[in-house]
């Protein structure tokens, strides 16, 4: 049960990040995003809107691999906070009272990859760096570490 929530929550995450993208890419377009966040007060918006569709991509792929797993959990968890404050915090909510509720829904993500960061990728679907600085899947990391505690 506990390895199929960990598949299932990555695979959330993953989808989260590569929806996020794809409206970005697709459904939305760069211009709408880059309306957004010139609408916020960033210079260079159509540059930054295609930097955070790539970032975007990019946790997405770390969140299905599982290299740097926790890092990118809070690397993830520190952009949606930001993505929260600065698009839907306080200074919108008196134009609009449903964006506390989207400043809120934020939270609820940033605890799950707050989580996720602290209980890590779990053993399957995960590429690791070793010691040495290769990559390696989990049956070589657990038994590279029972070799090394036998030494020790």
């Amino acid at each position: 049960m506990a390895k199929a929530a960990i598949i299932i929550a990555r695979l959330i995450f993953a989808g989260v990040f590569f929806m996020s993208a794809a409206f970005k890419f697709w459904l939305m377009g760069m211009d709408a995003t880059a309306a957004q966040i010139a609408g916020a007060g960033f210079p260079y918006p159509m540059f930054l809107a295609w930097v955070a569709a790539f970032f975007e991509v990019a946790l997405g792929i770390g969140f299905l691999v599982g290299l740097y797993f926790s890092e990118v959990a809070v690397i993830s968890a520190i952009y949606i906070l930001f993505l929260g404050v600065t698009f839907h915090g306080p200074s919108k909510w008196t134009g609009n009272p449903m964006e506390f509720g989207f400043f809120v829904d934020h939270f609820t993500f940033i605890a799950g990859l707050l989580f996720a960061a602290v209980h890590g990728p779990g053993d399957m679907m995960v590429l690791r760096v070793n010691r040495d600085g290769q990559k390696t899947n989990h049956q070589d990391r657990i038994q590279g570490e029972e070799e090394w505690q036998a030494t020790s």
